[in-house]
This record gives structure tokens, sequence and C-alpha cells, in this order.
């Protein structure tokens, strides 16, 4: 099968689209939602446009999935000092009923044929994260039990393969927030050649002034996220003390 996994889209709609577009131009069999779906900006236009994949698309829960179901449900207070609160709240804000139930309806980690898993952080822990400074003893503790030679993570929104023991573990990078140093959406193309890390171009500007136009409340996080203003080494600073 062609497998595009499409990771952290945290409510970015114009890279979704332009993802989608390049997803069905070259005829993937199958989209897996690796998880963080609309804690973002466009919450509900993401998700109605990956929902609308119907049987064409699988769902992984991110930690982001989680907490705006808790948010919707009022199992969590809002911390206006926490970014992942606020946008927590800002999507649960906005959507529905039957879209919270649909984010409900995410499974931990999904396998494609024996082939692969996908999960967000690690196949036990939506919110583990596995960098590139993840030492290999921690990696092949994170894929210990998995009988799926590849293992696929998001989380940490940064492109990466590595390799523990007969386990490959790629990070297919984030498509609507990527800490890569560089404009576009980011994601992750497996087919019978092997993982192939893609990076989708698409207007940014556009799709800034879309995001500015939300009132999400960390708009210019996302903006600088998506302009390549935050660098893979200041990602992997501010994550390395809790790989």
């Amino acid at each position: 099968m062609r497998i595009a996994i499409l990771a952290d889209v945290h409510g970015n709609l114009t890279a979704l689209e332009a993802v989608l577009e390049e997803v069905a131009a070259d005829g993937f069999d199958l989209v897996v939602s690796g998880g963080d779906v609309v804690a973002g900006p466009q919450p509900r236009e993401v998700l109605a446009r990956l929902a609308a994949l119907g049987d064409g698309i699988r769902w992984v829960m991110g930690n982001a999935d989680r907490e705006v179901v808790a948010a919707f449900d009022g199992a969590a207070a809002l911390d206006g000092d926490d970014p992942a609160s606020r946008s927590a709240h800002f999507a649960a804000a906005a959507i529905d009923r039957a879209e919270r139930d649909l984010l409900a309806s995410f499974a931990p980690t999904v396998s494609v044929d024996g082939a692969v898993l996908v999960c967000h952080g690690t196949p036990s822990s939506d919110t583990a994260m596995v960098t590139t400074r993840t030492s290999p003893d921690a990696l092949a503790e994170a894929v210990r039990g998995v009988a799926e030679p590849v293992v696929v993570g998001g989380h940490v929104h940064l492109q990466f393969v590595a390799r523990a023991g007969a386990t490959q573990w790629v990070n297919a990078g984030s498509v609507g927030m990527p800490y890569e140093g560089a404009a576009g959406a980011f994601w992750l193309a497996l087919t019978p050649a092997g993982p192939d890390l893609r990076r989708t171009r698409y207007d940014v500007d556009a799709a800034a002034r879309a995001i500015r136009a939300t009132g999400y409340p960390d708009a210019e996080d996302v903006v600088a996220a998506i302009t390549g203003a935050v660098s893979r080494t200041e990602a992997l600073d501010a994550f390395s003390p809790l790989c």
C-alpha cells in the first residue's frame, strides 16, 4: 500500500489542503492522521476536510486531541498562562458534539497490514518525546514489544528517521506547525520503496492572513512555525530535557 501519514495539522487548513492535493495527485491508498488535528486556528474546517475522506482515513489520538475533548467536556479548566490549554479551549468552543465524538473515537495507535504502526508520541504514550537526541537505549525501550517493522510518530514536529534494532522509527513531521526552520507542510509517504519524507510548499502568506483572521490566541506562534522562523535546533533544545 501507499500510505500518506499526516501528523500535527494543528488547525492549519491552508497547509492541509495543499498536502491533500498532493496526496490525491499521487494516488495514495490510505491517509493516516497522526494526531493533533484540531488544536489550532481552524479546528472545524480541518476536521471536516479530513473527515470527508471517509473510509480513506484512519485516525490516531494525539495529546492535543485528547485535551480538546477534555475541554469540551468541562473536565479541564482553562489555564490562561498555558498555550496548550488556550488552544484546547479555543478548539473546544468551535466544535459541536458530533465533532467532539469523532475526536474521542480516535485510536491510541493504528496498525496497517502489520507493516507499520502509527502513534503520536510513542506506542505507549501520546506525550512521550522521541527526537534525534533520544538515546539508542531510550528509543529501543520506546518500541519494545512492537511487532511492526516500521513505527511512525509525530508530536515533536520534526522529520527524521532512526533505527532501534530491527525497527525503523520515522517521524512524519508536522503539516500545520513545523519546527523545521523552513516554510512548508511536512508529512510522510510510505511506499514499497520505503519512507519518503515530504515537504509541500504552499502560500504561507495567505495562510498567515487566514490564521490571524480567526482570532486564535497564539496565531503568531503558528505563523512563526509555518514561515520557518522556528529552527530545528531551537525545537530540539526545548524538547531535549523531556526526552
